[in-house]
């Protein structure tokens, strides 16, 4: 094997350009690392860099073979690419979401070569393929100012988003190297089939080059078995008596076993664990339900949509994912959605998600758009779906595979499919029913939903605004600008989508703006906010709830306060429906880049406040306020394994922080649904006081939240006089805060990157509370800022 990772030359098409380049990685981040372009992601440079992808760029080295008989392999090669071996094309290179393989031996030679990839303008090459269309196909132009990337088999959001940064970045992000000619192992495809008896493990194993009749063996926890090569296919089964079964976050171990196959002088290894999902959709009074049982256990799933980790290749590492999805771990969650407008993640992305017990809601990758339905695309997705299911699927974090994002209401977003709804249906049931296929033929096991969201397959109807059956996007919250409350208005089965945006902190608005643009109408400031619109609702919310933040700094902490808000109200009131509703993953986990968004981890991962509320509402047993006619209802949910014994208190609190108490309850929460505690009556509580509540459940530390009846605007919240006394050992510190009157989210921002164990938490006299820091950088000493809603909102 010869590997061709390292450094090439980087050259543009007319010559003006050039720059060493370092594969894997982007060319656009060479560009930069070389001097000749400044950073993409400062001020509104976007607008001066997109001439970059309008140009075609060839990659070139030198290296020496002592062979001829040898196949390239190339992964993740992004996108319409040829690929030239002394002056020879051996591949045209047209999805990212494929491996190649092609033989070059009739191109190389004995001694030095050279290879050249030609990357293609994507969006000339894009444009092109929609020209040549028998029918228009439309793309989300809103979303996306470079055109056409549905036409290509590239991450849609390279293309721009509505959170994303516009500039189709080329590139390699996996592997490329020369093997030798000879006999391989292609494909394992596992299976698992639990019952009452034990579980039984196949594994069919896809050969290349094996003669007929070789014996292959597969082996695991101690047993073996082995079965004769037909037609280059072997397939074997294990049979367990017993077995350590995998469990997502929360409710078990991730107990995981290597899986070995051998045949001849050739092994291959799977890392797989013993569980079984189940999609149940049973139909009940209220029309279907959704939910996932992970080894017979229903289980609730808590989670967020996960996007690219960047949007730029180059800057995608396995140690900063693991970060973030050790964050999602943390904040209680036990399921990501890797979004239809991104990409399929390197091998090491799921062996994470594995190890932290993350099960993975999959979405092929199609979003937004329509698409071709050609029989030459069509095609490529088939083999695009095989190569990914079956290179995948063995990963016990792989819960369902999605057919898409969003294309069923596409349908119905533009004027050409609005016309002649009959045409693009017919297009995107083609479509469809080719990942369909595709999927079932490579893992006939794998749990199929077609669309997200979707009532159910085949069925087309509106999934936004209808809550009795499948999965459910509900936006109206965020896009039609109504009240937080409006979440409590719908009962969704299981909510995939919806989110609501803020700022980032400003650790990261300082990395891409001057304090002379601290202003959300400066041009930067709106260069960094992609959905049209979303400064307004920001600013518009605020007026609703709040009383206007003063400074741009306090604008920064009281958007995410908000958006804190709107989530914890859409999770607590959707968990207290349990087992009606069964999910809730908002949107979104991470950002790509530096941008006011709907992510509750910033751009490098730092937490936002919502995350550190996340961590609240996704902790496996909550109280949930629900208001009612007759008052406010508290609600146990419980997610634990087993029952749970909660005791709860009620607290009236006025502004300045004189507390009484207004119910206990001591209640037994099963696991099935939520129970009931206690309702606190509306005239329990005067106008100048808000509902406070603690739990504690099974003797685990107190927990505790609050509910205002009115918006915070109407309280007349007085300085809380927060005092602080801090403490540094060993890089570590302690901040130990007191409050002489009610301060509620009070947030502890420091002045370098690093951990808060906990944030954006009330403050209550007599009640002191001691978080922790931990620093990315210990050697240097850290100042701390401390926030609350009266400081953020009224003149000192």
């Amino acid at each position: 094997m010869l590997d061709l990772s390292g450094q090439w030359h980087l050259s543009d098409e007319t010559g003006q350009y050039s720059a060493p380049m370092s594969l894997p990685g982007d060319g656009i981040s060479a560009l930069r690392a070389a001097g000749i372009i400044p950073d993409p992601y400062w001020g509104q440079n976007e607008y001066d860099l997109r001439w970059i992808s309008d140009r075609d760029w060839l990659l070139t080295r030198t290296f020496r073979a002592t062979e001829r008989n040898m196949t390239l392999v190339l992964s993740m090669l992004d996108t319409v690419v040829d690929v030239s071996l002394n002056g020879q094309t051996v591949l045209q290179a047209n999805s990212m979401f494929r491996t190649h393989r092609v033989d070059v031996s009739n191109a190389l030679i004995p001694g030095e070569n050279v290879i050249t990839l030609h990357f293609r303008s994507a969006p000339r090459a894009a444009k092109a393929l929609a020209d040549a269309q028998p029918f228009p196909v439309p793309f989300q132009a809103d979303n996306c100012p470079i055109p056409h990337g549905n036409m290509l088999r590239k991450p849609e959001c390279d293309f721009g988003w509505d959170w994303n940064i516009a500039l189709a970045p080329f590139g390699m992000y996996g592997d490329i190297r020369l093997e030798q000619h000879g006999p391989r192992i292609s494909a394992i495809a596992v299976a698992q089939d639990h019952n009452a008896t034990g579980a039984t493990v196949t594994a069919t194993v896809q050969t290349e080059g094996i003669d007929d009749g070789a014996d292959l063996r597969v082996s695991l926890c101690g047993q073996e078995a082995c079965a004769p090569v037909i037609s280059n296919t072997a397939t074997v089964s294990l049979k367990f008596d017993s077995a350590e079964l995998w469990w997502p976050a929360g409710h078990g171990k991730q107990a995981l076993h290597v899986l070995t196959v051998a045949v001849g002088d050739l092994t291959a290894t799977r890392r797989i664990g013993f569980r079984d999902v189940q999609l149940v959709t049973a139909k009940d009074e209220t029309g279907t339900g959704f939910a996932l049982h992970v080894n017979g256990r229903p289980v609730f799933m808590k989670g967020a949509n996960w996007i690219p980790a960047d949007a730029l290749g180059s800057a995608i590492m396995k140690e900063a994912c693991r970060e973030l999805l050790q964050s999602a771990v943390d904040a209680n969650m036990n399921m990501i959605r890797v979004w239809g407008g991104g990409r399929y993640e390197p091998d090491w992305f799921y062996d994470l998600c594995d190890e932290l017990g993350l099960l993975v809601w999959h979405d092929f990758m199609f979003a937004c758009h329509l698409y071709p339905a050609t029989d030459d695309f069509l095609a490529e997705v088939d083999a695009e779906v095989r190569e990914q299911v079956a290179r995948l699927n063995h990963h016990a974090c792989i819960a369902l595979w999605c057919g898409d994002n969003e294309l069923l209401g596409a349908l119905n977003w533009y004027e050409e499919s609005r016309q002649d709804r009959d045409r693009y249906l017919v297009a995107y049931d083609r479509l469809n029913r080719t990942l369909e296929k595709a999927l079932r033929e490579t893992a006939p096991h794998a749990i199929w939903w077609p669309s997200s969201p979707s009532p159910r397959p085949m069925s087309f109807g509106d999934a936004w605004h209808d809550d009795r059956s499948g999965d459910m996007h509900f936006w109206s919250v965020w896009h039609e600008g109504r009240d937080f409350d409006h979440y409590r208005d719908v009962s969704p089965r299981f909510c995939s989508e919806f989110g609501f945006q803020s700022y980032p902190s400003m650790d990261v608005i300082r990395r891409f703006a001057d304090p002379a643009d601290f202003n959300i109408a400066a041009p930067v400031m709106e260069s960094h906010q992609k959905n049209a619109g979303g400064n307004a609702r920001i600013a518009e919310t605020m007026f609703r709830y709040f009383r206007f933040p003063v400074g741009f700094e306090s604008f920064v902490y009281l958007s995410q306060v908000q958006q804190a808000l709107a989530i914890k109200t859409a999770v607590t009131h959707w968990r207290s429906l349990k087992p009606h509703c069964m999910g809730a993953l908002y949107w979104q986990l991470n950002d790509t880049w530096p941008v006011c968004s709907w992510s509750s981890l910033d751009h490098g991962g730092g937490w936002k406040l919502l995350h550190h509320v996340a961590r609240r509402f996704y902790a496996d047993v909550i109280v949930s306020a629900v208001p009612t006619a007759d008052g406010v209802e508290l609600l146990v949910v419980n997610d634990q394994p087993d029952a749970a014994q909660v005791e709860v208190e009620a607290f009236a609190v006025s502004m300045d922080g004189r507390m009484r108490t207004v119910g206990t309850a001591s209640v037994e929460a099963c696991v099935d649904t939520a129970i009931s505690a206690l309702v606190v009556p509306h005239a329990a509580l005067n106008d100048d006081e808000i509902l406070m509540f603690d739990w504690a459940a099974n003797d685990r530390p107190r927990q505790s939240d609050h509910f205002a009846a009115r918006p915070y605007k109407a309280y007349r919240l007085g300085p809380a006089s927060i005092s602080t006394e801090i403490t540094e050992q060993d890089g570590q510190y302690a901040v130990t805060l007191t409050s002489a009157a009610l301060a509620l989210y009070v947030a502890v921002e420091a002045d370098m990157p690093g951990r808060f164990s906990d944030n954006a938490f009330d403050l209550l006299r007599g009640r002191p509370v001691t978080i922790e820091f931990t620093p990315a950088d210990p050697s240097v000493t850290t100042e701390f800022t401390i926030r609350d809603l009266h400081s953020a909102t009224h003149h000192i």
